[in-house]
């Protein structure tokens, strides 16, 4: 990794005057490296591509790899490949069904064959296949087939199987952003602190409840066990001290008006939204989250950092528990984040404009 500037996760990073990043120092952060190339060979630059044809489109089959964990995928359950292969052939698409678990998920989308490659699931499915198709000039397909579909809401793709068949089957292609953090890709958003903790309380409690019900009590245990961390960071060339419950990094800004909470103005600007929350206490948090969701937010007193950026570093010396797309991955810090302009091809509604993903 360290020959494109980004040095391997767990490297020693020191200050300009040779110190770690624990000791006092003279002079100033090692600065960042700018461009629109990622953190290694694993993801090259992706150059301008051309909207597929009608025989480009319809050649050949197009191959299907469902994730059978996904929310809407698993209450299918037995029925999901037959319902998948009767919207694509109801849409004129002859498909090649493959149904994986999530280990599988990365090596059957690198080894799926095509100019397009479909794939259902729910975000951290996607981000998933991301990864796989970043690059490449290949375009991701969407069934959104997860509990919360947030890229495919924000990408305008239906959640019925046979509307986003027909999307599928008709669709225009555009390319948006995707954010890095080391090697791993994320299409939403990157979190560290509170939310981490959330997921890993839900996935212990979870048993069969379904994850939206088993995320109520996992929010409950994560908010009694509050914990405030400071972090040091380093944006646009300067050092940052952030104390915060919940660092959030999206691929792209967040509206934070009220109805419209979740939503990104693009998928395109080439930014990372960084937020951190302010409030210190319980109290406090549930006071932010209900200003947010009334859209009475004060940027200057809620947030503890409230910035738009091409990258960051999180500095630490230590191996913890982040959020990816919801989904919980553990990572070494020092952490570095960067935007990935255009990384992704995805298949949208053709009255949506090539190279912009406006919000729904």
């Amino acid at each position: 990794m360290s020959g494109h500037g980004w040095p391997a996760s767990d490297a020693q990073w020191t200050w300009q005057d040779g110190l770690p990043v624990d000791g006092e120092s003279q002079g100033g952060l090692l600065p960042l490296c700018h461009g629109t190339r990622a953190f290694g060979p694993h993801f090259p630059l992706v150059t301008e591509t051309k909207t597929f044809g009608a025989q480009e489109r319809h050649a050949g089959t197009v191959p299907v790899i469902l994730n059978v964990g996904g929310g809407t995928a698993s209450r299918l359950g037995t029925n999901l490949a037959h319902s998948v292969e009767q919207a694509f052939t109801k849409a004129g698409l002859k498909s090649s069904i493959r149904c994986v678990d999530g280990r599988q998920l990365s090596q059957a989308v690198a080894e799926a064959e095509g100019p397009i490659v479909v794939v259902g699931g729910g975000d951290g499915t996607l981000g998933t296949a991301a990864a796989a198709l970043a690059g490449t000039g290949r375009a991701l397909g969407i069934l959104p087939l997860g509990t919360r579909n947030h890229l495919a809401l924000q990408l305008g793709i239906p959640t019925a199987l046979e509307e986003a068949a027909a999307l599928i089957a008709g669709g225009n292609r555009t390319e948006i952003d995707l954010g890095c953090a080391h090697d791993r890709v994320f299409v939403n958003n990157f979190s560290v602190g509170l939310y981490p903790r959330l997921v890993q309380a839900r996935e212990r409690a979870r048993g069969p409840l379904p994850k939206w019900l088993a995320t109520i009590p996992a929010a409950a245990s994560a908010l009694r066990h509050l914990r405030v961390e400071r972090f040091r960071m380093e944006w646009n060339g300067a050092e940052h001290q952030v104390t915060t419950p919940l660092l959030f990094v999206g691929n792209n800004r967040y509206l934070l008006e009220a109805g419209r909470l979740g939503e990104r103005t693009s998928l395109s600007d080439g930014r990372l939204s960084v937020a951190a929350v302010a409030a210190p206490t319980r109290v406090g948090l549930l006071g932010t989250m209900l200003r947010l969701i009334l859209g009475r937010i004060d940027a200057d007193t809620d947030f503890a950092a409230l910035e738009d950026v091409e990258e960051l570093c999180i500095y630490g010396h230590h191996l913890r528990h982040v959020a990816l797309d919801g989904e919980l991955v553990q990572m070494r810090f020092p952490l570095r984040l960067k935007s990935w302009p255009g990384a992704l091809c995805v298949i949208v509604p053709a009255t949506q404009e090539r190279q912009s993903a406006p919000a729904v």
